[in-house]
């Protein structure tokens, strides 16, 4: 029966191709949506995933990384202190007005000051080191290629950020932020942008680099606690980064937005495959009944209608797939901030799957009309 499951999607293609391309195209949304919320909340540790840091230090319950709070400098020294720790650098955040050479008015950025030495940890795996160097230069920034229209300035135009004037010695790629753009400077630099008061000879973090073969969250553990040197907190590089998203997704409220769509998504496709294959099924009743006359019984009619769900759900999966590495690839080339995971690969595959199956399901009630009797009609 399997077999004759096969012959009959090849056989009747036109009356199951709806179905595949119903599949396909929620397969399709599935697999965007991901991309494009992976892409979206993970540049909100772009700071972190960039870097090659393994640990963090920061204000105690700092939720994301871009709400840091500025920590004292003796928290450089206790890290230093640990005999795991082999670097240790600062990082400083400043939220800034940019108000560019043209009319686009002011636009929200932050600066992130770091250390421009070419072994620097901040940004070492986004930014190249020629630009690293760049940045040496006094109130040089450097900026994401993406943003430069928005910013309304090119390689060489000089800005005001907070009342000083900067130029933009160079652009990157990888560096966009999220809620805002990511202005990359040096220590100096961002401690001249930095108009709070209360922040002279602070730092919003310290990012400290392990001995080879040692855990972070072993040194996370040892390193916590320490009052002395000020109100602190340690993190693991990993940890922070998935604390940082998963605020943006759950505690800002846009993740259950986002499940909920992907709910409407698999809910319509169910409904337009479950109907089409539904009809797909009553168009081949009398075949269905002539077998139910020739003794094949309901449960294996029931095992073909399920077989070519199955395909249908595999051929749209097909699809699916190559659509959406194409328009992958084209949204990266216009660097619009997507990503795709091997766990989210494989939960957009099981959902289409179990998309077909529920079709398919929902067709096994038509099978009550392939009685014989209806052939004498």
């Amino acid at each position: 029966m399997i077999a004759l499951a096969r012959k009959t999607l090849v056989y009747e293609w036109r009356r199951f191709l709806p179905a595949i391309l119903a599949v396909g195209f929620a397969g399709l949304l599935q697999l965007l949506q991901a991309a494009l919320v992976l892409g979206i909340f993970g540049s909100a540790s772009v700071y972190i995933t960039g870097s090659s840091a393994d640990l963090w230090a920061g204000y105690p319950g700092t939720q994301s990384v871009n709400l840091g709070r500025s920590i004292d400098a003796d928290v450089e020294m206790r890290l230093l202190m640990d005999p795991a720790v082999s670097k240790v650098e600062p990082f400083h955040w400043v939220d800034a007005d940019w108000r560019g050479p043209g009319d686009n008015g002011g636009v929200s950025v932050f600066v992130s000051g770091i250390d421009t030495r070419p072994d620097g940890l901040m940004f070492s795996r986004v930014l190249a080191p020629e630009l690293r160097a760049l940045l040496n230069q006094p109130h040089a920034v450097v900026v994401d290629r993406a943003d430069l229209d928005s910013l309304g300035v090119n390689v060489g135009d000089s800005a005001i950020i907070n009342g000083q004037r900067v130029r933009v010695v160079g652009v990157g790629h990888g560096l966009r932020a999220l809620g805002g753009v990511n202005i990359l400077a040096s220590l100096a630099t961002a401690h001249d942008l930095d108009t709070d008061p209360g922040n002279a000879g602070r730092m919003t973090y310290f990012v400290a680099k392990l001995r080879d073969g040692i855990r972070p969250h072993a040194v996370v553990k040892r390193l916590r606690g320490a009052t002395s040197f000020g109100p602190y907190d340690i993190w693991a590089a990993k940890a922070f980064a998935r604390r940082s998203q998963m605020y943006w997704m759950l505690d800002t409220g846009a993740g259950a937005a986002v499940l909920f769509l992907a709910g409407i998504v698999f809910l319509v496709g169910a409904v337009i495959t479950s109907q089409t294959l539904v009809a797909a099924v009553v168009g081949s009743v009398r075949e269905y009944a002539t077998l139910n006359a020739l003794g094949v019984g309901v449960g294996a009619l029931r095992k073909v209608v399920l077989e070519q769900a199955f395909w249908v759900g595999a051929l749209g999966l097909l699809g699916s797939l190559a659509l959406g590495t194409l328009l992958f690839v084209i949204a990266r080339s216009y660097s619009v901030p997507v990503a795709l995971s091997p766990v989210a690969i494989i939960a957009c595959i099981v959902l289409i799957l179990g998309l077909a199956v529920v079709s398919g399901l929902a067709a096994m009630r038509s099978l009550r009309r392939a009685d014989p009797a209806t052939l004498l009609r």
